[in-house]
């Protein structure tokens, strides 16, 4: 008999009725009340601090819409400190709630189903007539939909908070595509938070010991997170711009990923295979030098940032879906 078998009731006493999900849901409320307050507290203070911020740079003494301190439509570009302090704290905020739903799959998820697996206190539920499935359904529901609730006002407030900043020429951090950003502008966030809360209650279940299981989904979500992070730009077709010069081949949005020239029979040499030339004209000569005939450039235009969010979305749902599933079995075969 599995450890995480329940003892079988007496046959001679009738079998009690089942308690229905939402009386577990609430005990896993009422038990962990502090950690939700705790979850509550940060989502109040980041929407303090954008709020802040905003009217911040509301308040600051501008000329233009942009930040600009001098006079608009000028070449000098002067941002006022408040517009720089914004974006020094919003240039990275996309990482910071991706961090933040790794933490509650690191912290809440796993540790909520890992302690009382080490401790044995999930008898207790199961000799209640809570079924393991229904105990281990309440123990993912809670933090995921508590979760993608708090992550989801974060990102409404913190687009609001950039599009104050959106306007800035010198703000490459806070592109559309930046690492720092694009994560937590759109859904992808949320498949984020779901992934974590589902592969902390997998290796739960699996290594069932807190410490272990803790660090196990943080190594799993730091290798997905990562991987994404810099193979985003493989999620949807680049568009491969050519027969133009300078400024014309990238526009100020695009995503720039590769350029070069292409030769006379339509393959490709890129710039990287010429940075020993060290100059512009020696950049030219060698390019012509390997057959270069029409400059080129790979890019990801704006148009292209809904369909790598829900690109990404879809993969973190498909991979959280997986990792819920097979928590189940693996509860299923423990328990059976």
């Amino acid at each position: 008999m599995s450890t995480l078998t329940p003892p079988k009731p007496d046959a001679t006493t009738a079998a009690p009725a089942r308690v229905p999900l939402r009386g577990a849901v609430r005990v896993v409320l009422r038990v962990h009340r502090r950690a939700l307050w705790a979850g509550a507290g940060l989502l109040v203070l980041g929407i303090g601090i954008v709020v802040a911020l905003h009217l911040w740079m509301a308040s600051s003494k501008v000329l233009c819409a942009d930040g600009d301190t001098t006079p608009c439509g000028d070449d000098v570009f002067v941002s006022s400190y408040a517009h720089t302090s914004a974006e020094t704290y919003l240039v990275d905020g996309g990482t910071v709630l991706v961090l933040l739903a790794a933490l509650i799959g690191v912290f809440v998820a796993g540790p909520l189903i890992a302690r009382e697996l080490e401790s044995g206190t999930f008898r207790l539920a199961w000799a209640q007539s809570v079924s393991p499935a229904h105990w281990l359904a309440a123990r993912l529901a809670v933090p995921a939909a508590l979760t993608v609730t708090g992550l989801t006002v974060l990102v409404l407030v913190y687009r609001w908070g950039l599009w104050a900043l959106r306007a800035g020429p010198y703000s490459p951090g806070l592109r559309w595509y930046a690492n720092g950003t694009f994560p937590g502008t759109g859904p992808a966030i949320l498949g984020y938070a779901l992934l974590a809360v589902a592969v902390g209650a997998l290796c739960a279940v699996v290594v069932r010991r807190t410490v272990l299981s803790m660090s196990l989904s943080a190594l799993v979500l730091a290798a997905v997170g990562i991987g994404l992070g810099t193979r985003r730009y493989l999620l949807w077709p680049a568009v491969t711009r050519q027969g133009e010069e300078g400024p014309k081949l990238l526009r100020d949005s695009d995503w720039h990923l590769e350029g070069g020239m292409l030769t006379a029979s339509g393959s490709k040499v890129y710039w990287q295979d010429c940075y020993h030339a060290g100059s512009v004209e020696g950049y030219d000569a060698c390019m012509r030098d390997r057959g270069g005939v029409t400059p080129f450039a790979e890019v990801h235009p704006a148009s292209h940032y809904w369909p790598l969010q829900l690109v990404e979305t879809g993969i973190l749902l498909a991979l959280a879906a997986l990792a819920v599933f097979a928590a189940f079995r693996v509860l299923r075969r423990l328990h059976g």
